[in-house]
């Protein structure tokens, strides 16, 4: 299944290529300062693969906290997060904010609140490894 997103203005779009096709996506509400201010509701599919485009990078924000093992990738024009990358030993994993999905039926997402307070840096890796998008493309000024 191609699954449509993009930050409210276009800057930030991507697509993500949901294989196999879903009979429900899980949408987790992570717990924490940063999602919790942003409406950050976050799903990925590791067998999947994601295409990030940014049409202008100038007006793009990469943010880091906590343990700085994740960039937010922030529109610096209308403020919307639409994804989350971290770099694992040298290969890009993603998620993507179900919030920022287009023309998707909402029945197909399933949403859990999820909270990873007091979760080891080595377990929150391995954890993105086995969960979140392995195979991530970045096409940054193409619009």
């Amino acid at each position: 299944m191609l699954l449509h997103g993009r930050c409210h203005c276009g800057n930030i779009a991507y697509t993500l290529n949901w294989e196999p096709s879903p009979s429900e996506i899980p949408a987790r509400a992570c717990s924490c300062s940063f999602c919790t201010k942003h409406g950050g509701v976050w799903t990925a599919c590791p067998e999947g693969r994601l295409r990030l485009s940014i049409k202008d990078p100038g007006q793009v924000s990469r943010y880091s906290f906590g343990t700085r093992t994740a960039e937010f990738h922030v529109c610096a024009r209308c403020g919307v997060v639409p994804a989350a990358t971290s770099d694992i030993e040298g290969r890009l994993y993603a998620v993507v904010n179900v919030n920022t999905l287009e023309d998707l039926d909402p029945a197909l997402l399933r949403r859990a609140a999820a909270d990873f307070e007091g979760e080891s840096e080595e377990a929150r890796l391995a954890r993105r490894v086995r969960n979140w998008i392995g195979q991530v493309e970045f096409d940054e000024g193409s619009g």
